[in-house]
């Protein structure tokens, strides 16, 4: 076996960049008012402000559950649904988190091939829901950007949804747990991804980016931040120090960072992709727009990726005892990494 194991089990396996810890640093010299009444974070939604083009709210919080679930109760009252995808985050990994802070919102789940929902799909759902004083009513729209399935929404598939939503009276919010990387791979810009196509609130993900532990909460339509505060403050999350988790951010964001690391992230994917797409022994089940690969392995790759030093998920097994994987390329991912990656499938793939 290798001696050098490579995590290519997630994005959150890599450190932080070493500029968002130069600004931690910086943020931690002296003294300033807490609960983000510091310069820092006011620093953090002008950035915000000129990153999206567009007069926003910004609440700086840890965690991506805490970012997706406090916007989502925000949005959605205790007797409301968040209609999503059937394998989108908010369902499958975040221990029911948005029903909880809701006081008992219902997640409303829709198939979509590829980890995506369609306007169609949305509106056939929404033409028999709701109405009844009997069932739950729809409140919101979640879309996650990238999917669970490591690809992107268009911004002609995320308009369709917005126009759907908002024709229903409904609040679309974008967990954008990878949301550098969707910017990066659709070529677009921040805010032509988001509020120009009817995005209302936002989760902005940066801990998988290169974050110690930083994301925000972006509200672009400003008469849905309503309870937001009171919200974070009752679950625990408003920092004391909150100019430390404005500082990561700001680290992040500055001279186009965090695009630079999401660039090196989905190049390294990439790399891999073009490496392994016609060897035996390995299936992409998705497109890969980003940093994620989903992917069937046989037992022989299977072994020399393990015998290699690799670490990724793996998620059970088909009927020809191929395994499913996901495999997400960190920010810090060397060539090196990748080709050793490669040349495993490879030597698995012609053993059998």
């Amino acid at each position: 076996m290798s001696q050098q194991m490579v995590n290519f089990a997630s994005d959150n396996a890599s450190g932080a960049a070493p500029e968002v810890l130069e600004a931690v640093f910086a943020a931690n010299d002296g003294r300033t008012m807490p609960y983000g009444n510091d310069h820092h974070t006011e620093a953090t939604s002008q950035r915000l402000a000129e990153v999206f083009e567009c007069a926003l709210t910004a609440f700086p919080v840890a965690t991506g559950t805490a970012a997706n679930a406090l916007a989502l109760a925000t949005v959605t009252p205790s007797h409301g649904s968040v209609i999503c995808h059937r394998h989108a985050h908010i369902e499958v990994s975040e221990c029911g988190a948005p029903e909880f802070f809701s006081g008992g919102g219902k997640l409303a789940l829709l198939d979509g091939a590829d980890g995506r929902i369609d306007a169609a799909s949305l509106a056939a759902s929404l033409a028999t829901a709701g109405g009844s004083v009997h069932s739950v009513q729809p409140a919101a729209v979640s879309i996650t950007q990238l999917t669970e399935a490591g690809t992107t929404y268009s911004v002609d598939q995320i308009r369709a949804i917005c126009e759907v939503a908002h024709d229903h009276g409904l609040v679309v919010h974008m967990d954008g747990a990878r949301f550098a990387n969707a910017v990066v791979s659709l070529g677009v810009t921040p805010a032509e991804m988001t509020w120009k196509l009817g995005v209302d609130v936002l989760s902005f993900g940066a801990t998988k980016n290169g974050a110690l532990s930083a994301e925000a909460v972006i509200f672009f339509n400003r008469q849905h931040v309503d309870s937001f505060e009171f919200k974070r403050k009752r679950s625990g999350h408003l920092f004391s120090k909150m100019r430390l988790l404005s500082a990561q951010l700001n680290g992040y964001l500055e001279n186009d960072n965090w695009l630079r690391y999401a660039a090196a992230a989905n190049a390294a994917a990439a790399r891999i992709v073009d490496g392994i797409a016609n060897l035996p022994g390995v299936t992409i089940k998705h497109q890969v727009d980003g940093n994620q690969l989903f992917l069937l392995l046989s037992p022989g790759v299977l072994k020399a990726l393990l015998d290699d030093g690799f670490q990724f998920y793996q998620r059970g097994a088909d009927a020809d005892g191929r395994v499913h994987a996901r495999v997400v390329t960190p920010f810090t991912t060397t060539i090196e990494e990748t080709d050793r990656f490669v040349a495993a499938v490879r030597r698995g793939g012609s053993n059998g």
